[in-house]
């Protein structure tokens, strides 16, 4: 991971404005499927523990010779859900991710669009 750039954080919104600016870019996009365990207070005040997941989309910038991370979680979900309701958070962490994607290419960013339909859920 030679030449990551670490000075700021990179939101898509900067990378689309340095594009604008006439820069070159490259993207890659690598899709995750992150376990995570939330921690509730239940009424008797104890701490229960519920099996949850976050639908994340991982991009890579190439930029100047330098690497620009950019991580966003486009949905999360809970380990219990039906098959009915993993179906449609899938659909709509699909959605989401299309509308960054179309704002990407808008600004004239070409990338391979991905989507989470290869995760099990």
């Amino acid at each position: 991971m030679a030449n990551v750039e670490r000075e700021m954080p990179v939101r898509l919104e900067d990378i689309i404005s340095w594009v604008k600016e006439g820069r070159e870019v490259k993207v890659n996009v690598e899709l995750t499927k992150e376990d995570i365990i939330q921690k509730v207070l239940v009424e008797a005040g104890d701490a229960e523990e519920i099996h949850a997941y976050l639908l994340t989309g991982n991009f890579a910038f190439k930029l100047d010779g330098k690497t620009y991370r950019v991580s966003k979680a486009y949905l999360r979900g809970y380990a219990s859900e039906s098959v009915h309701v993993s179906a449609a958070n899938r659909n709509i962490a699909n959605a989401r991710l299309k509308m960054d994607y179309e704002r990407l290419m808008q600004a004239g960013i070409r990338l391979e669009q991905k989507y989470f339909e290869k995760l099990r859920l």
